[in-house]
């Protein structure tokens, strides 16, 4: 019993440390919309770190293939560009796994060390640099990015993942959804540039997000 309250305990504290944060950087109201997210509060993980539109994953140097992934986020009429919208990413390393580090706490212990956090400047806009993720080692799923967005207003959600074209896992369900929150199939269209493979994935807030 003593065990058990000392859980619940330690729950509300967190909790509490949770939203004192939100709080403290200037979150209004955080509420999470669009259905259950199992955690989608990871968004909140980016510590005192001052968010700019622009991040560069852990492993972009590790010598996996380079990518950049840029696009634009709009208000829900689908053409006024969206500032201080935070995107939190995060995938696999090259070998398709959440790898973790030592004493790495909260999210990061599931999610993994290959995570970022960008916010979008005025234009809306927002880039991010990473390596192609690797494919889960069951094959189960394509190569994918998870993508979670936290509106000015407090509100955040899951978003459909970025994949990759050309993948072989790829299935209908990725490339024709018949609903894409956001607005976006998220299918990445890489083209190289230099060193470098870029693809663009734009959002519109709230697009097939339920409440």
């Amino acid at each position: 019993m003593e065990g058990r309250n000392l859980f619940f305990l330690g729950l509300l504290i967190s909790s509490f440390t949770i939203l004192s944060c939100q709080h403290s950087k200037g979150q209004k109201n955080p509420r999470l919309v669009g259905g259950p997210c199992e955690g989608c509060e990871a968004i909140f993980e980016y510590g005192d770190r001052v968010l700019s539109p622009v991040d560069t994953l852990p492993d972009f140097h590790s010598g996996g293939q380079k990518i950049q992934v840029t696009g634009t986020i709009y208000k829900p009429d689908g053409k006024t560009p969206a500032p201080g919208v935070v995107l939190y990413v995060y995938h696999t390393d090259s070998n398709g796994q959440y790898t973790s580090r030592p004493g790495q706490t909260g999210w990061g212990r599931r999610h993994g060390y290959n995570r970022g956090w960008v916010k979008t400047d005025e234009e809306g806009r927002y880039t991010f640099f990473t390596i192609k993720p690797g494919v889960y080692p069951d094959r189960s799923e394509p190569a994918h990015i998870h993508p979670t967005i936290l509106e000015p207003d407090g509100k955040y959600y899951w978003l459909g993942s970025y994949f990759f074209e050309g993948d072989p896992l790829l299935t209908e369900k990725e490339t024709k959804p018949s609903a894409p929150r956001g607005g976006s199939d998220g299918i990445l269209r890489l083209r190289k540039e230099g060193n470098i493979w870029v693809g663009k994935r734009d959002y519109i807030l709230g697009k097939n997000i339920s409440n």
